[in-house]
């Protein structure tokens, strides 16, 4: 039987997270919805897009961050939710 206590993950192709919108489970800074609004790629030019930049819709702050870290369920939920 599977582990309970590990986060559960989902699939999230890279290249399709451009100006998607994500409601963080535990709110940072009390926002709780954010938008994609950049993709970082490495210097090489075939490589994988490694980290994201997430805006928040109510103060438009900005935070970078590994695009993993969005496939954690327990953090992160796809779309903005109540």
């Amino acid at each position: 039987m599977a582990d309970m206590n590990v986060a559960q993950k989902i699939y999230i192709n890279p290249r399709k997270l451009l100006l998607s919108k994500w409601t963080a489970t535990v709110p940072l800074n009390k926002e709780k919805h954010f938008v994609v609004t950049r993709l970082i790629e490495p210097d090489a030019p075939d490589g994988l897009v490694e980290f994201v930049e997430l805006e928040a819709i109510y103060s438009r702050r900005t935070c970078v961050m590994a695009w993993g870290e969005l496939r954690n369920t327990d953090r992160w939920r796809q779309g903005w939710q109540p």
